[in-house]
């Protein structure tokens, strides 16, 4: 009996590793965004531009206001002009649902990549899963032509 358990637990195991990235990538891939997520997006970085991506938002310099888009992307609005976009490393479930309280767990001055936070149900208490900021790009507005 423990014969054919073995098989059919390595095929099992195989099958779902096999899920975690596409094919050809070292780089675990992000659920796609449903139209009502990807609703979010476009009107928050709507006539924007990306820029290069920074390690961290200093906190002193501003209050930002967190948007919850995905299971794996956040936004932090700093001004109509500037929303930063942070891609997880790894999702984070239960995150996009906006329930939960987020507690972030920093280091520095600011919120970097790398750094933990962790969410709290709201009515219990109860600590729910960690996860992991990633790079932060910043969408600014385009410069209007001829000035």
């Amino acid at each position: 009996m423990t014969v054919r358990i073995l098989p059919l637990v390595t095929i099992c195991a195989a099958a779902l590793m096999s899920g975690c990235a596409p094919a050809g990538s070292a780089e675990p891939r992000a659920e796609a965004l449903t139209p009502k997520q990807m609703e979010i997006m476009d009107k928050q970085l709507a006539g924007k531009v990306a820029g290069p991506p920074v390690n961290c938002l200093n906190a002193n310099s501003r209050s930002y206001q967190t948007i919850r888009v995905s299971d794996d992307v956040l936004l932090y609005r700093a001004s109509g002009n500037l929303v930063y976009r942070n891609q997880l490393k790894g999702s984070c479930p239960g995150l996009a649902r906006d329930n939960d309280i987020m507690v972030i767990r920093s280091y520095g001055t600011g919120t970097c990549k790398g750094d933990f936070f962790h969410l709290v149900d709201r009515a219990s208490g109860i600590r729910g899963p960690t996860c992991v900021f990633g790079e932060f790009v910043p969408y600014r507005k385009a410069a209007e032509s001829g000035r």
